[in-house]
């Protein structure tokens, strides 16, 4: 499954407030390295998905690329369109990769729940938001708050590009190129209510179906969503 963000399992407290631990998934996603291109070489949904983006998107564009992993195909794909890339991943070895391999975006080591447009660690805000099989990495009672956070990072009328794979699933626990990671879905029907419910408009579609190059993963049906902001 091509996953590309981070998380354990439990909870941690932090400031006073517990919060899932994601380290177990951002430890895996450390090890896999360089491997996970490997098991997943084609990403033409993902490319696409992009694609029908860019044809909206002014030029220079600032965005988001929400758990950029390798850096590859998306930050480097959209920094060759000329636009201006953060990328962040809780896997600081992903993102080691991920600054040689795409020198012009900027990247952050950071949970996705944790990004804020505004304060000192603050990202800003967008024109466009891609978050490729990240939502996967989170609790199923997470993923329409992440959904919210994003919309608050994006400008009027922003660009969300967004992947899932069609499953019914809640924090199952999966074996993934030598390691073991937790992932959560949605069918088809419940994932597009999840997200307009967080204020998108899904704009199109595509579906994928697809069998990555490793024996420990299934195949699977992707879910490729281009979104539109609504409202203020």
């Amino acid at each position: 499954m091509s996953t590309r963000s981070s998380r354990g399992g439990g909870t941690v407290n932090v400031g006073g407030a517990d919060r899932v631990d994601r380290s177990g998934q951002a430890a895996a996603f450390d090890a896999i390295g360089g491997r996970y291109d490997e098991a997943f070489p084609h990403k033409d949904g993902q490319l696409a998905a992009v694609e029908r983006m860019l044809a909206r998107l002014e030029p220079g564009s600032r965005v988001l690329d929400v758990g950029c992993g390798t850096g590859v195909p998306t930050a480097r794909q959209l920094v060759d369109a000329g636009h201006s890339v953060v990328g962040v991943d809780l896997s600081a070895g992903m993102l080691e990769l991920a600054r040689k391999q795409v020198p012009e975006a900027e990247f952050r080591q950071t949970d996705l729940m944790d990004l804020t447009a505004q304060g000192p660690d603050g990202v800003g805000e967008f024109d466009a938001v891609t978050c490729f099989f990240t939502l996967l990495m989170l609790q199923r009672d997470e993923i329409p708050g992440a959904l919210r956070l994003l919309r608050s990072l994006l400008r009027p009328d922003g660009w969300l590009t967004l992947s899932m794979v069609e499953a019914d699933l809640d924090d199952a626990e999966i074996p993934f190129l030598g390691h073991t990671i937790r992932v959560s879905g949605f069918l088809r029907d419940e994932l597009h209510q999840v997200v307009r419910d967080a204020g998108f408009e899904i704009t199109g579609e595509e579906t994928y179906a697809y069998a990555p190059a490793s024996t420990d993963a299934p195949p699977e049906h992707q879910l490729f969503l281009n979104c539109r902001r609504t409202g203020q």
